[in-house]
């Protein structure tokens, strides 16, 4: 009697047993337009990464555009760090935004960083009508009309907004900017005329020339030439020396639970590493560079040295 009255106090008094992550949806944070190349690898990876979190996993891609990243950010940052809210963050906005103003997301030391899976380097495009074949096409014209060139971006201090300022200073010429919500709305203010240079990066073009977009890119800032555009000539090539590219990577809010941070950095990099997503990647000229968190952090903190210098010699701040 006295052993049956003892089973039943443990079994009234035992905590619940936890619940297995994840219990509920993953909310997946594209801080961009959809349409754009974010939206497209959110979209691609997606399936992979609820196969390798396994347990049933169902993510849900959700999109917060607006000021360059920034609202997307905060939206990952500022959630519970219960694995339920992951998200892509973007550089140069994830430098450049707190360099800037002060970041609603605070800085990159706000995230937990998850692996990087795109590194996506940086293009002109223009409609396919236009009179610019290239840059030093674009440089003569921007140089005899100051300010008539008007240049579309993703938002202030993104990738798109600092290459149209380096390749003011290198050149020697003054351009406008036209700041949007994301690429493809970019994309299609060149495709209605409405912007003279569409600033998007070269993977992002290329899918959308291939599409039958009626769109010309006439220069990528890449170290060298890309195997999705390997026929465009670099930045560097016609004359120019400037290099810039848009890392996509996978982050979560600081201070994940262990366990929880470990299923998710194993589910990443299995899904960038999987050769059918690669394939997925490869078909919408997603370039594919898959950094480990500490790569990932160690290329965020170099960059971070690079940009802060480059405030101080050509703010970027909206003019």
């Amino acid at each position: 009697m006295k052993r049956l009255l003892s089973l039943l106090l443990s079994a009234a008094f035992a905590l619940p047993a936890a619940a297995a992550y994840p219990e509920k949806p993953i909310s997946l944070v594209v801080a961009y337009s959809p349409g754009g190349g974010t939206d497209l690898i959110a979209r691609a990876i997606q399936p992979y990464l609820e196969k390798y979190l396994g347990g049933g996993a169902r993510i849900v891609i959700v999109h917060r555009p607006g000021a360059g990243g920034e609202i997307g950010f905060a939206a990952i940052a500022n959630a519970a760090p219960d694995g339920y809210t992951i998200g892509f963050v973007n550089t140069p906005p994830l430098i450049t935004v707190p360099i800037e103003r002060s970041a609603q997301f605070g800085g990159p030391q706000r995230f937990e960083l998850l692996g990087n899976v795109i590194d996506d380097p940086c293009n002109f495009a223009v409609h396919a009508d236009s009179e610019f074949r290239d840059l030093k096409g674009l440089a003569a014209y921007a140089k005899a009309n100051p300010g008539k060139v008007t240049v579309g971006s993703s938002g202030v201090g993104s990738d798109d907004h600092l290459v149209m300022l380096m390749f003011e200073r290198a050149a020697g010429v003054k351009m406008t900017h036209v700041p949007f919500k994301g690429a493809s709305d970019v994309r299609t203010a060149v495709l209605s005329k409405q912007i003279t240079v569409g600033a998007i990066n070269i993977g992002e073009a290329v899918q959308s020339i291939k599409g039958g977009a009626p769109m010309r890119n006439i220069g990528q800032f890449a170290p060298a030439r890309t195997s999705v555009a390997p026929d465009l000539p670099t930045a560097r090539e016609q004359g120019y020396n400037i290099e810039l590219s848009s890392l996509r990577g996978m982050a979560a809010p600081k201070g994940l639970p262990p366990e929880v941070r470990d299923r998710l950095v194993k589910a990443v990099a299995q899904s960038a590493n999987d050769p059918e997503f690669q394939a997925k990647a490869i078909s919408v000229f997603a370039p594919l560079r898959f950094l480990t968190p500490a790569q990932f952090e160690a290329v965020i903190k170099e960059a971070e040295v690079g940009f802060q210098q480059l405030w101080k010699e050509i703010p970027w701040g909206e003019k």
